[in-house]
């Protein structure tokens, strides 16, 4: 039976019989991967507490395939099996003691999640994972802000990136006064629709930065542009997701 290598980080795990799991991950190049880890939950397992959310590690597969499936002419793939397990980096178990940082790295790894599809390789947002999960890590930057450039750079990923600099309506150069997520991001005087918020000037700055890896101006920004600009990006991921996070209101803004 085929085997496969790869990198990758663990999104979620779930119960399977008594002492099984099932283990999301996203991988560096195979995409997202559903797969059972054996015995993970005893306490004699050899990797079980490598296969915790928010784990970097290098595994290794084994391809299972379903006969019956393949003789109805329908794809053959089952979930694969975890064989082997080394640590890259226990990013989960570094965070765990840290409320902010882990409820942050739990919204990251859902949203993740949410933004790719099974066996669809997805590098950028692989390295982008692994980067904000590293940021986590190392206590440099506000772990509210690190989540905020998450989600807005893993939104310019997936082609959702809010308009900031123009009217997303018609384009028309800004700044501009008003936000709306139906509408897309930033919009004129002209194109606003009711309901649009109005933003700090600071706060549309303060994502501009955030989505241009730009820290010294973020790291220096404001309570109050910090919390606007968290609902604005919050409010966008979850209007494109058509779905809310159930992380998301656990994490400590």
């Amino acid at each position: 039976m085929p085997l496969y290598r790869d990198e990758a980080v663990v999104l979620r795990v779930h119960k399977l019989g008594e002492a099984d799991r099932i283990v999301t991950l996203l991988t560096r190049r195979h995409g997202r991967v559903r797969a059972v880890g054996k015995g993970v939950r005893r306490t004699s397992s050899r990797f079980g507490a490598r296969l915790e959310p928010g784990s970097h590690v290098d595994v290794q597969f084994h391809t299972r395939h379903n006969p019956e499936q393949a003789v109805s002419g329908h794809s053959s793939r089952g979930l694969d099996l975890v064989t082997q397990t080394e640590s890259i980096a226990a990013f989960g178990a570094q965070l765990a003691n840290d409320y902010p940082r882990w409820t942050a790295a739990s919204a990251i790894c859902e949203t993740t999640e949410r933004l790719t599809e099974e066996g669809e390789p997805a590098l950028r947002l692989y390295l982008l994972v692994v980067g904000a999960l590293r940021a986590l890590v190392e206590r440099e930057h506000d772990p509210s802000l690190i989540l905020d450039a998450f989600f807005i750079r893993a939104m310019a990923n997936a082609g959702w990136e809010p308009a900031l600099r123009e009217c997303a309506v018609c384009s028309a150069p800004g700044p501009h006064s008003w936000f709306n997520v139906q509408a897309g991001g930033a919009v004129c005087n002209d194109c606003r629709p009711t309901g649009s918020a109005r933003p700090q000037p600071a706060t549309i700055e303060l994502m501009v930065a955030l989505l241009s890896g730009n820290w010294a101006i973020a790291d220096l920004s404001e309570s109050s542009p910090r919390r606007e600009a968290s609902g604005l990006i919050a409010a966008h991921l979850q209007w494109h997701l058509e779905r809310g996070l159930r992380s998301l209101p656990l994490v400590d803004r």
